[in-house]
């Protein structure tokens, strides 16, 4: 006779899911041996919120939910963090919570808590069942509420008697995956996308993670490349077409990549692609679109369309079906002369760059962040995933580097918590055992769970972790000495830590860099090391263009 345990696997496993991301506490101890006894691989982390992001990580990376497991009370507190930045980033991972028994809930338990009300506000759907007969058809449903319509976390709280329960009269346990058709386009709406790239002269596209997530990435370059347009992107699909393409300029971020600002001033149509009109996207005002520019929007959530920009059109439809729609109903016909606008783009994306080469043949002690990433644009391997977090050392990088590979590039996500990279980077280097996982952080970003050094080196992961050390909170500072610069920073300043050391002691391998001269051979190091590798490189607090775009903005 199964337990809830064995009926809790067995579901996971209908689902594909072949591990799972934990940190072992009472309410687990029984599903965790029964996961194991079922050959489901178990990462097991430090904190509560790094199994989440892991989890999350995992989801990225591969399209398919990731899964979390933690113990209940303090463990389900404590993965909150983890919850949320998966929710606001529309990542559909499941996250369970064990619990106090249920024979004893509301009478002062050990670790009993109201967990779902919890939760309730930070995910697309969060159940507790009432018996560990039903636990099949929770899982059932948990999956098919992540990925219908825009994806999200879906959360599960089992009662630590309902795992250990015997019963043989279950639901019935997923014969099959769960798969969401997606909607296609109307006619109407292809032909009249087709109408508007006619009669347009400056046309742009942005593509953000709904592209991703709909598996478009032939069908993107497809597009742009039969529409004769320049591409933006940004999020997840940083690299569903390479930034080495002719039509694509890189970041659609315009406090990372100016050079979408000169082109979305003065395009005429803009085509957003599964991604929101957001604070990326500046709220689709006056600061990134011009006055003229007709919208059209793509995405699968009706709600998103028209939230913050008025459109021309508004499509809800799956990225990829739509795209392909558009593939089709364009390939009849030669690709439009735009040969003037494409040089008009690449003329204000070169003449940002001129900008920046210039700042960085400045020579600066500590080195200046632009250092760092020039020589790591130059010795990164081409498969490597990398997985930026926070810091103003990384905005930085993400101008320097390009993306040239779907699902190579990870970023924080929307609610932008410090210090998720380093979960997903160990996800990463679990998936792709034979790249690198390439982590970059900032020394404050990095505390937020150092103790995934330790991660790393238990679960074999060779991961490499660049540190822009500058001794402090570098957005912070940054601001606050522009915004008051006749007072000294207040909770900017930290230690400047040999973090290098700390994953020493971890039982990994590390570097101490205070030149550039020291740079290419120390990462060159970490590149061929077995062990997760840190390189603690002492910079210069120099504000970024993020920064400095924040600054200007609100000084306005």
């Amino acid at each position: 006779m199964p337990t809830g345990s064995d009926l809790f696997v067995r579901s996971l496993r209908s689902q594909g899911v072949d591990r799972v991301f934990t940190l072992v506490g009472d309410h687990l101890n029984d599903v965790l041996q029964a996961a194991a006894k079922d050959g489901i691989s178990v990462y097991d982390t430090r904190h509560e919120s790094a199994a989440v992001h892991m989890a999350d990580g995992w989801t990225r990376l591969t399209r398919q939910s990731g899964v979390s497991i933690v113990t209940g009370g303090p463990g389900h507190a404590n993965s909150i963090g983890g919850i949320a930045a998966a929710q606001v980033t529309s990542v559909p991972v499941l996250t369970v919570s064990g619990m106090s028994d249920s024979s004893a809930r509301d009478r002062n338990a050990f670790q009993d808590m109201e967990q779902i009300r919890q939760v309730r506000g930070i995910t697309k759907y969060a159940a507790v069942p009432a018996q560990s007969g039903q636990i099949p058809f929770y899982v059932k449903r948990a999956f098919l509420e992540m990925w219908r319509g825009r994806p999200g976390v879906a959360h599960l709280s089992i009662p630590v008697d309902l795992f250990t329960e015997r019963n043989d009269a279950h639901a019935a346990i997923p014969d099959e995956r769960v798969e969401i058709a997606r909607g296609g386009p109307s006619s109407g709406a292809v032909d009249r996308v087709v109408d508007l790239l006619a009669g347009c002269e400056r046309p742009v596209v942005i593509a953000g993670s709904g592209a991703y997530w709909s598996g478009a990435e032939i069908e993107l370059r497809g597009f742009v490349e039969a529409a004769n347009v320049p591409l933006f992107t940004t999020n997840l699909a940083r690299g569903m077409v390479s930034d080495d393409h002719p039509l694509c300029f890189g970041y659609a971020d315009g406090t990372i990549n100016p050079g979408a600002v000169n082109a979305l001033r003065q395009a005429d149509l803009a085509i957003i692609v599964g991604k929101r009109v957001d604070f990326g996207l500046r709220m689709g005002g006056p600061r990134l679109f011009g006055p003229g520019a007709r919208t059209v929007q793509i995405d699968v959530c009706g709600s998103e369309l028209g939230l913050n920009r008025s459109l021309e059109l508004g499509i809800q439809a799956d990225a990829k079906t739509t795209l392909a729609a558009l593939v089709d109903a364009l390939s009849s016909r030669p690709a439009p002369e735009r040969s003037g606008w494409l040089q008009e783009v690449q003329r204000g994306c070169d003449a940002y760059a001129a900008k920046v080469a210039k700042e960085a043949a400045v020579p600066m002690e500590p080195m200046h962040p632009l250092h760092v990433h020039q020589v790591l644009r130059e010795v990164l391997p081409d498969d490597a995933t990398v997985c930026w977090d926070g810091g103003d050392f990384v905005h930085w990088g993400r101008y320097v580097l390009t993306a040239r590979q779907p699902g190579h590039w990870m970023r924080l996500g929307s609610l932008a918590g410090l210090g998720v990279g380093l979960p997903i980077g160990l996800s990463a280097q679990i998936l792709r055992p034979n790249s690198k996982a390439v982590v970059v952080t900032g020394d404050g970003s990095l505390g937020f769970y150092i103790g995934e050094l330790d991660t790393a080196v238990r679960h074999n992961l060779p991961i490499v972790i660049i540190v822009g050390n500058d001794a402090g909170w570098g957005v912070e500072r940054v601001l606050q000495e522009g915004f008051y610069p006749d007072s000294d920073t207040v909770a900017c300043e930290l230690q400047s830590t040999r973090y290098d050391l700390v994953m020493k002691g971890f039982g990994g391998d590390g570097a101490h860099v205070t030149s550039p001269q020291e740079l290419r051979p120390a990462l060159k190091r970490a590149f061929s090391s077995e062990k997760p590798f840190l390189v603690n490189v002492e910079i210069s607090g120099v504000g970024s263009p993020f920064t400095r775009d924040q600054l200007v903005h609100r000084q306005q």
